[in-house]
């Protein structure tokens, strides 16, 4: 567990906790923002790099079915208005009402699902070498643009868990299986 206590120069006075808890087949991150004392905007979430080849069979590959994309402006952050999922490269925040479900495919080597109670996830597929799946309790910018108060009795808690496993075998025996993709797959 790792603990900060919230103050100057901060301007309000709270805490954020991280909980892990380690298995043999997966990750569980807890995190929460207490306010003690008036009521500020919060947000929270992970930001983990991956290497997109691990050499054992080519790059990762994507699977999410996101409600929507937060269209992206000219300075990369979100304009409000939501749209129907694009193809990538990404560097984009989707949206997911039911909780972030993301999967993560390294051909011949292990299969990641990474599942949240956060209703955002942030992909960044850009650079050649690594991606990113961000869970987010909110949009980038949210702060301004959908601010979530939290107050000494509504805290902020997300919660995301890493499950990892050996590709799945195909039909006809061969590692890594990929049908049933949804559609925005990259």
């Amino acid at each position: 567990m790792l603990e900060h206590g919230l103050g100057a120069p901060w301007p309000f006075a709270g805490r954020v906790t991280q909980e892990f808890a380690l298995s043999p087949s997966c990750l569980r991150l807890e995190m929460t923002v207490e306010s003690h004392g008036e009521p500020f905007p919060a947000q929270a979430g992970w930001h983990p790099w991956f290497r997109r080849d691990l050499g054992t069979g080519g790059p990762a590959e994507l699977r999410l079915a996101a409600a929507w994309q937060e269209e992206r402006g000219p300075d990369h952050l979100p304009t409000g208005r939501r749209i129907a999922p694009r193809e990538g490269p990404w560097d984009d925040c989707f949206g997911m009402p039911d909780g972030v479900a993301v999967t993560v495919d390294w051909p011949g080597a292990l299969t990641l699902e990474i599942t949240s109670s956060a209703r955002w996830v942030v992909i960044y597929d850009e650079p050649a070498e690594a991606l990113c799946v961000e869970p987010q309790s909110g949009p980038p910018n949210g702060l301004d643009t959908l601010p979530r108060p939290v107050t000494p009795r509504s805290p902020l808690t997300v919660t995301s868990t890493w499950r990892w496993s050996p590709p799945a075998a195909r039909a006809d025996g061969v590692p890594g299986d990929r049908r049933g993709r949804a559609a925005a797959t990259r």
